[in-house]
């Protein structure tokens, strides 16, 4: 995901998002993995609310051979402005979000560290920006996702409603 300049109202705003999305962990099989399936809430078809003439779609398969695809574009006007192409992929070490803004290769990663029933949160402490990738399920049925430098920093955000057709 790539921030658009748009950022969340901050420490305040991310902490609430956060208690509002707490459910307790889950689904962890011995050997304290994940399992990709339970992740399978982020499949869908997603878009924002189109605000100032920018909108921007989210795409995920459902898991399945080990992984889910997805991809992500912001337009403006009549112009894409952003791109994203995303993977989420579930390997012996750990599940992990390997994102290719603007199809850059090679992906950047960033290991599954928390999941719940209603969010996940995906974390490379060395990557400079962002380091953690979240994303939760309200129970509107929306899709909330943020990208943030670390826990307690301010994030850019989407809100994702289900995409019309």
């Amino acid at each position: 995901m790539r921030a658009t300049g748009r950022w969340s109202p901050g420490i305040l705003g991310s902490v609430v998002f956060w208690l509002a999305m707490g459910s307790p962990a889950l689904s962890v099989e011995a050997g304290g993995v994940y399992k990709l399936q339970d992740l399978a809430w982020m499949a869908g078809d997603w878009q924002t609310a189109a605000s100032d003439h920018r909108q921007t779609d989210e795409h995920w398969t459902a898991p399945q051979g080990g992984a889910m695809l997805g991809m992500s574009r912001t337009v403006a006007g009549d112009t894409m402005v952003e791109f994203e192409y995303l993977r989420i992929v579930e390997r012996a070490y750990g599940i992990y979000y390997v994102a290719h803004p603007g199809a850059r290769a090679p992906g950047t990663e960033f290991k599954l560290t928390r999941l719940t029933a209603t969010q996940a949160i995906f974390e490379n402490p060395q990557h400079d920006f962002p380091k953690r990738v979240l994303y939760g399920r309200n129970s509107d049925g929306s899709l909330d996702a943020s990208i943030d430098g670390g826990e307690g920093t301010r994030a850019p955000s989407w809100h994702y409603l289900p995409a019309k057709r």
